[in-house]
């Protein structure tokens, strides 16, 4: 059932930005569907890749989704047609899910501390790329995951919550990436649901 039909016209809207599977995405949706992000729909999905699978589910789900390509354009070009378009659907809060894109000033500038990210580390150790394969090679004896909100550095805006996962003497990049995947979930929709509280209260 598309999930606007239990939602009420005073709930935070929540835009959802993707790259390709949306697993996150669809735990913040399926989070909000089950009642455990009170208050909220998810309003929109875009993506920058017209042949991400997370559009599929999305749609499954009654969720508006949205393709702004940026080929051709620069970052900035394409940044203000995306900000646009959530200020069109009057988006209170950006979630960054699997967004394989830096995003430049004039996007941080259009939504103040309502712009989160998940990364598949405790931060600040680990930014970037390959965060599972940088804890394996250093020796990590635990990982996890982070949610931020989004600034102008590398994976270092203000963290808002933090889960851990211990290492495992056999893990593979592969292994330790599923069940900190699985903790993800989990962290993303809980973070969500305390900034949106503190939304709410200011």
């Amino acid at each position: 059932m598309p999930q606007d039909k239990a939602v009420s016209s005073s709930a935070f809207r929540v835009g959802v930005l993707i790259s390709g599977r949306g697993s996150n995405m669809v735990a913040l949706a399926d989070a909000v569907r089950d009642g455990k992000i009170p208050n909220a729909e998810v309003a929109v999905v875009i993506t920058d890749q017209p042949n991400a699978t997370g559009l599929a589910k999305a749609n499954e789900r009654g969720i508006e989704t949205l393709v702004i390509q940026r080929a051709g354009r620069t970052r900035q070009e394409h940044d203000r047609e995306i900000v646009n378009a959530l200020h069109a659907k009057k988006i209170d809060l950006v979630c960054l899910a699997g967004y394989m894109r830096v995003l430049s000033s004039e996007f941080l500038n259009a939504f103040p501390r309502r712009i989160l990210n998940i990364h598949p580390s405790l931060l600040p150790s680990f930014p970037g790329l390959n965060p599972q394969a940088q804890a394996l090679e250093q020796g990590a004896r635990v990982s996890g995951c982070t949610v931020h909100f989004v600034d102008e550095t590398l994976d270092g805006g203000p963290i808002v919550a933090q889960r851990e996962v211990p290492i495992r003497d056999d893990d593979t990049i592969e292994s330790l990436s599923a069940r900190i995947l699985i903790e993800e979930h989990k962290l993303y929709a809980d973070a969500v649901n305390m900034v949106l509280r503190d939304l709410h209260e200011d």
